[in-house]
């Protein structure tokens, strides 16, 4: 019995221990704040980087959060932000709020004075849909801080109206969303020593629009400072600056930009913005259609067109890997007519439609549904990502690595049909995510070990080598310098060179 009772007082004193040693409490700017235990290691969920961006505060930049009295508890996720979702299960259980302008932390730290390297991930969705619920243990277990960041999405983050414009002091609107990224980005650089973190050795990350938002951040002049490397899947903002998005070809002004609030106003039945503040965000969501509202230049937070910006070597100069996958477009399209494909191509491409169609044949619904897949591919995704190696590789010092990512799996959200890799497919293999059954053969399961260590050692170091991986090289045009993986991995030229070759000159006509 005697035994017995030291022993668990022995077991008793390790788990003491175990608890105290994590940093479950800290303080920050705002002052004190209290994390949860989370597989071993400390959690701040729902930490508040700037006020609520709700009544006057709506569609306004965000505002720093000020400071609280006693014990903030960072126990629960914030709300997601205001989104149009088909099913609602998928709030993940948090509901949606305006109050969405949060972040969270995540850290293996048991001291503050640890200066880990910091892993911050910005959510895509297409600007419209997205959370940043979750964490990511196998950075813990690499000593690594893992931060996620929300931002305000669709008509609430992006919108721009002549009456905001007239408000502002800058004389501008839209773009909240991006300047909400910007507050908690340099939130955490002010902040996260205070979780065991090295404000000098943050890495940002995103897919899809996360990855657009890593491309904004590193030309913006309002990030210049706070990250020293950048992780771009499937993302990058280098199409040419017009007044239209023209299915998808230009960023658009935040002047030109002004007539889609209008159109807002008008569907909302309301006779100025004052009536539009009033307006309930589930009234509001539902009645803006997809990609209206998107970031746009606006002299400040996005200064001009990022292409040009790159070419003159003005951008926030840092270590880069970047990447696309084989068959992106596949989520984004359907099987139609011949006919309809080629009117699109020719009400697109213009001059360039026939050289498009060469490139990318179709004769029967099933090939136009590959071959609009593969241009929706090369266009939205994979030029701007060329395009950005590129230029970097000619004006600036930071280390650039490129992917082409074509590893079929079940663990993706929808298979390619055609043995490639659909959108958000690679992310399992960097960071483990799952969906559907997770299921991921031998194969899948090797690759996910080797990849993974590629972006560990990238952000702990600016470098994806290590011991006893694949050499990866830097990246050099037209060089067996892009980590091809499928299968395993190997060294070779983009496979689409050719289709890159066509859009950079098509890009180039539209810049003149």
């Amino acid at each position: 019995m005697k035994n017995r009772l030291i022993l668990s007082l022995f077991a008793l004193a390790a788990l003491t221990f175990t608890v105290q040693a994590q940093l479950l409490r800290t303080t920050v700017a705002q002052g004190e704040i209290e994390g949860v235990e989370h597989e071993g290691h400390a959690l701040y969920k729902n930490i508040p980087y700037a006020e609520a961006p709700v009544g006057n505060l709506r569609w306004k930049a965000p505002v720093a959060k000020r400071p609280w009295k006693g014990m903030y508890r960072a126990d629960r996720w914030a709300p997601l932000p205001p989104q149009p979702l088909h099913n609602p299960k998928d709030t993940i259980g948090v509901g949606m709020s305006e109050d969405c302008l949060y972040l969270s932390v995540e850290t293996p730290a048991k001291s503050t004075a640890e200066r880990l390297p910091v892993f911050v991930m910005i959510h895509g969705g297409g600007f419209m849909t997205g959370s940043y619920k979750g964490t990511q243990e196998s950075f813990m277990r690499e000593g690594i801080v893992y931060c996620s960041v929300e931002y305000r999405l669709g008509a609430l983050g992006f919108m721009c109206h002549p009456e905001l414009s007239k408000e502002s002091s800058r004389g501008l609107s839209g773009n909240y969303g991006i300047l909400d990224q910007v507050m908690a980005l340099q939130w955490i650089h002010d902040n996260i020593e205070a979780f065991g973190g090295d404000p000098e050795k943050i890495t940002i990350a995103g897919e899809s629009a996360g990855g657009i938002s890593v491309s904004i951040q590193c030309a913006s002049p309002l990030a210049k400072g706070l990250f020293r490397a950048a992780i771009s899947e499937s993302g990058s903002s280098f199409w040419p600056v017009g007044d239209e998005r023209n299915n998808r070809t230009a960023i658009v002004r935040a002047k030109a930009a002004e007539r889609d609030g209008l159109d807002l106003q008008k569907l909302l039945g309301k006779k100025n913005l004052k009536q539009m503040r009033k307006v309930a965000w589930h009234e509001l969501v539902p009645k803006v259609k997809d990609e209206t509202f998107w970031p746009v230049v606006d002299g400040h937070a996005i200064i001009d067109d990022q292409y040009k910006l790159y070419s003159d070597g003005r951008y926030n100069d840092v270590d880069v890997l970047m990447g696309t996958n084989s068959d992106e477009g596949s989520m984004f399209c359907r099987p139609e007519p011949v006919s309809e494909y080629e009117r699109r191509v020719h009400d697109t491409y213009g001059e360039f439609a026939d050289c498009l169609l060469a490139l990318y044949p179709a004769k029967n619904e099933q090939e136009v549904y590959f071959a609009e897949s593969d241009v929706f591919r090369d266009d939205v995704f994979a030029w701007g990502t060329y395009a950005w190696a590129n230029l970097q590789r000619k004006t600036g010092k930071g280390k650039v690595y490129m992917y082409y990512f074509d590893q079929c799996s079940e663990n993706t959200i929808v298979p390619s049909l055609r043995g490639g890799a659909s959108h958000v497919a690679e992310m399992p293999f960097f960071y483990g995510y799952k969906f559907g059954n997770g299921k991921m053969t031998a194969s899948d399961k090797k690759m996910k070990q080797i990849i993974s260590r590629y972006i560990i050692n990238f952000v702990k170091n600016g470098n994806p080598n290590g011991h006893a991986l694949p050499y990866w090289p830097i990246y050099k045009k037209g060089k067996p310098t892009v980590m091809i993986m499928r299968e395993g991995l190997h060294l070779d030229v983009l496979p689409n060179q050719k289709q890159m070759d066509f859009f950079e000159k098509f890009f180039r006509s539209r810049r003149k």
